[in-house]
């Protein structure tokens, strides 16, 4: 019984340090998505350059959460990168189907291209990574 109550507390645990950092993330890029209006730079010719960076910047961390969820320190393998990709990929569309119904808001197709782009450079750099032998290390645990 102790070794059940163990395991439950492990998957849990590992349910929980894997995947409520993205999760977590998904309800950041929510919320700010149902803002009718975000401040932006008193200057507007940097205004969109900084908010489609921020779309690209938001969905790499997404998508390298996603991944980070996905393979539990297993390792890179390409269909653990292909759903990380999927994943992101879908929410943004979903963000900006969530952004239709905001006022103030519309969706758009160029922010999901670029949401894709991001999730798909940072998911590049960890397959180029692993295919230069330079995958991250795993975390030693102090005695």
């Amino acid at each position: 019984m102790s070794e059940v109550r163990t395991s439950r507390r492990r998957a849990v645990r590992d349910l929980v340090w894997y995947w409520l950092p993205p999760l977590a993330w998904m309800g950041v890029i929510f919320f700010l998505s149902a803002q009718p209006d975000l401040p932006g730079p008193p200057q507007p010719f940097i205004d969109a350059p900084l908010k489609k960076g921020a779309h690209l910047v938001a969905y790499a961390l997404l998508a390298l959460l996603c991944w980070r969820a996905l393979s539990q320190g297993r390792g890179v393998d390409g269909r653990t990168l292909a759903l990380a990709f999927a994943i992101a990929a879908v929410y943004g569309i979903s963000d900006e189907f969530h952004q239709s119904f905001v006022p103030g808001r519309e969706p758009s197709l160029r922010d999901v291209l670029i949401d894709a782009a991001g999730a798909a450079a940072a998911l590049g750099v960890v397959w180029w990574r692993n295919t230069q032998g330079m995958q991250p290390t795993k975390s030693r645990k102090r005695h």
